[in-house]
């Protein structure tokens, strides 16, 4: 595996068993992810981007194949040892939040971190600079059920960044917005990417939001064709 690479995945196949019938997912794929990039994954419903996802985030498990990442195998570990791993490594964005509507914003963001040794100051100081880093160090207190769309969507990042992992995977983030707070949201995952370095891939259904990413897969059947798409540069100040 290449030092530049940060995934990379060897002759996968995914195959599921519904009753008699066994469904053939992916077959013989094989993609590499470096260090630094912001993909975008495309395709039609049922292409198998979300199945790809998973298997990147170490929530499901490859049929046969290798996955690899930053050099270690993870197709073969343990549920415990993926948990781990995933605290340790992977940020979750989705496209629905996903947050305890029980729960404040900062109580949100927090939650990653008690997966960790950190101490409760620790915790705090962490959250604090994640809601800060999304614009929103003033809305700390406030429940989801007091914040639009956007804000919720800018939360949900917090908590996927709060335990700087290496990787961020974005299942759709900007497909319950409108298109002005999708621009924002995904001018933010561009910051990440390119000041921060965060690594990213995004699944998404549309291609102006495809055009924030560094360059764009394309999968169908089961396989990917690189069909660059033009990279929509930040905005200048």
């Amino acid at each position: 595996m290449s030092d530049d690479n940060l995934f990379e995945l060897k002759a996968v196949a995914k195959r599921f068993k519904k009753g008699k019938e066994t469904i053939s997912i992916f077959d013989d794929l094989n993609m590499h992810i470096k260090r630094g990039d912001f993909l975008a994954i495309m395709g039609p419903s049922g292409s198998g981007k979300t199945t790809l996802l998973n298997l990147l985030g170490g929530v499901d498990q490859p049929t046969s194949g290798e996955v690899s990442f930053d050099g270690a195998r993870i197709d073969s570990l343990s549920e415990g040892q993926l948990a781990t791993w995933r605290a340790n490594n992977i940020g979750f964005i989705f496209q629905f939040y996903n947050l305890m509507p029980m729960l404040n914003a900062a109580k949100n963001v927090e939650l990653p971190l008690l997966l960790t040794n950190l101490s409760g100051k620790e915790r705090q100081q962490r959250v604090e600079t994640a809601l800060k880093l999304v614009g929103l160090a003033d809305r700390a207190k406030h429940m989801p059920s007091e914040m639009s769309g956007g804000q919720l969507q800018r939360v949900a990042i917090a908590r996927a960044v709060v335990s700087d992992p290496k990787l961020l995977l974005c299942d759709e983030p900007t497909g319950d917005l409108d298109r002005n707070t999708a621009d924002e949201i995904l001018e933010m995952l561009q910051l990440l990417n390119r000041e921060f370095g965060k690594t990213i891939v995004m699944v998404t259904h549309d291609p102006a939001a495809a055009r924030y990413a560094t360059h764009t897969l394309h999968l169908d059947k089961g396989q990917f064709v690189d069909k660059d798409e033009p990279v929509l540069q930040e905005k200048s100040a």
